[in-house]
């Protein structure tokens, strides 16, 4: 089937074109007719499966210009509702439909400005829509289409009563539309209530876990879990990775220790403020973190497209939770691996999962130390051959040409790789143990710095200007504490002086910072 069978108006096909969209997905080819004949609909389909345009392409069909919005849409995170909003408004395009995200962290005050200029469809959290109901600067009075989005999600954050209440304020010959990955009781219940007659549609229970995801898991004990997960970012080598660990605690302790063995990771839960989660978001999508430690919560509404692995450091207890965790990679059609690591203990679960999802998650055998560090060289080696096609090394032949007269070529290079990533995997039985032996030879300084948490700093941040500045591998930068005004880490003796004589006075977040040994 294609979009041409649908009889859209040529604005939207051309919209439709522009975007790239080619042939309607399975949801799509079952909900736009059904939404377009104006009957109510419950859509099971994860994000990622084409949901946003099963009904953008008939909110754009059924436009009228009014003086007040006539579609509604709800979205349990922000990140969703700047990101549907925008996908929105891409099919909207030549239908010049106003669309505008609304949700708390952003000035209301222009969000209000906004509805008096005119808005078509409002995308928003049911948090803010409330606050800009009970201040009557948005008016339900004339929605003709209303959509749950992530219906589950929202549930789960504690929505229902918000959402029950807006429903309650819509006029009641709205059209109601509500998608969801899951179906649990509550969402029965919600359709039930505010429903008329829904046509339901449900992507095949065998297709909710994406095709193109490759579902494994590993056995290992619960003390060897972090040297697991380890192994594993080393032979896969994710592009961008999301690890899910049950609770806040676990996810700190996680992040840091995979700081300090030398990750490019960070972490992301329910206590950090707004700003820091945006900061975060914002560094992972552009690459500059490349593995997030998250918990569930502080997951929701993540949609970045080139997430290639999910690792589940912590399996889920609910199989739901499983749905929504691996289906954070494998996006757009793209393939994408989730690994889970289980315990002797946690088979129970993960049968259920199995049972629940209608899937098959393989059992794999965990690579060897053997292994893991003939994956860090052939990774290594594929950074130099891009880094030679791309011709970025071609500063350096002046160096080069000075030492060839006394060294061989492959000892200036294997000195260059040593420079930039220490010692060989192979003679390191893991980072872990690498560690482990510099800290019982006594080999290590800790250091004293002046600057902490208050100013907005974190381990990665440490981590990355020690070794910018002083030029030493990130992996040898352990044991790093940041507290409120200042920061301790580990360095190896060698490195003691230099990183002291290229940090100190160096301007960090505007902050000049001070380095010093720590008196034991």
């Amino acid at each position: 089937m294609r979009f041409e069978e649908f009889s859209l108006s040529k604005e939207t096909y051309k919209s439709l074109s522009k975007l790239g969209f080619e042939e309607p997905t399975p949801i799509q080819v079952s909900a736009i007719p059904a939404i377009m004949n104006g009957l109510d609909v419950i859509g099971q389909a994860q994000t990622g499966t084409g949901k946003t345009a099963a009904f953008g392409i008939p909110i754009a069909e059924m436009f009228q210009r009014s003086k007040k919005p006539f579609a509604l849409i709800l979205e349990p995170t922000r990140e969703l509702a700047v990101q549907v909003a925008e996908e929105i408004s891409n099919i909207c395009l030549y239908k010049k439909l106003q669309v505008l995200p609304v949700y708390g962290g952003k000035s209301i005050d222009t969000q209000i400005r906004a509805f008096r200029r005119g808005v078509d469809v409002v995308v928003g959290t049911p948090g803010r829509i409330m606050d800009h109901i009970n201040r009557k600067t948005f008016s339900l009075s004339d929605l003709k289409i209303v959509v749950l989005d992530e219906a589950d999600e929202m549930l789960d954050m504690g929505f229902i009563e918000d959402i029950e209440t807006i429903l309650k304020q819509t006029p009641p010959e709205r059209q109601t539309l509500l998608f969801s990955a899951t179906m649990p009781e509550t969402i029965i219940t919600i359709s039930k209530k505010y429903m008329k007659k829904p046509e339901k549609i449900r992507v095949n229970p065998g297709n909710m876990i994406v095709p193109k995801i490759k579902q494994v898991f590993y056995e290992v004990r619960n003390e060897d879990k972090l040297n697991a997960l380890a192994r594993l970012l080393d032979v896969e080598d994710p592009s961008l990775a999301i690890v899910f660990c049950h609770t806040k605690r676990d996810v700190d302790e996680v992040s840091q220790k995979l700081q300090h063995m030398g990750y490019n990771a960070d972490a992301l839960h329910g206590d950090f403020s707004q700003a820091r989660r945006e900061e975060v978001m914002g560094k992972f999508r552009k690459g500059l973190i490349e593995i997030l430690v998250a918990t569930d919560v502080a997951a929701r509404g993540l949609d970045i497209q080139n997430v290639t692995h999910v690792f589940n450091f912590s399996i889920p207890q609910n199989p739901d939770n499983y749905i929504h965790r691996i289906g954070r990679t494998g996006r757009a059609g793209k393939s994408g691996i989730a690994i889970t690591l289980v315990t002797p203990r946690e088979y129970s679960f993960l049968r259920q999962i199995e049972r629940k999802a209608q899937t098959t998650i393989g059992r794999e055998k965990l690579p060897s130390q053997k292994e893991a560090a003939a994956a860090q060289l052939k990774n290594i080696e594929s950074s130099l051959s891009e880094l030679i096609d791309a011709n970025k090394h071609a500063g350096y032949a002046g160096i080069i040409k000075d030492l060839s007269g006394r060294y061989s070529l492959e000892d200036i290079a294997a000195a260059a790789l040593f420079a930039a990533y220490g010692e060989l995997p192979s003679e390191m039985p893991s980072r872990d143990r690498d560690r482990d032996r510099e800290e019982r030879t006594g080999g290590r300084v800790r250091l004293f710095m002046t600057i902490g948490r208050m100013d907005k700093i974190n381990v990665t941040d440490i981590v990355n200007s020690i070794a910018s500045e002083a030029n030493i591998p990130q992996r040898k930068i352990v044991n790093v504490r940041v507290l409120d005004k200042f920061t301790f880490v580990e360095v190896p003796e060698e490195f003691a002086d230099s990183i002291i004589g290229s940090l100190n006075d160096m301007v960090v977040k505007g902050r000049k910072v001070r380095v010093a040994e720590a008196r034991k």
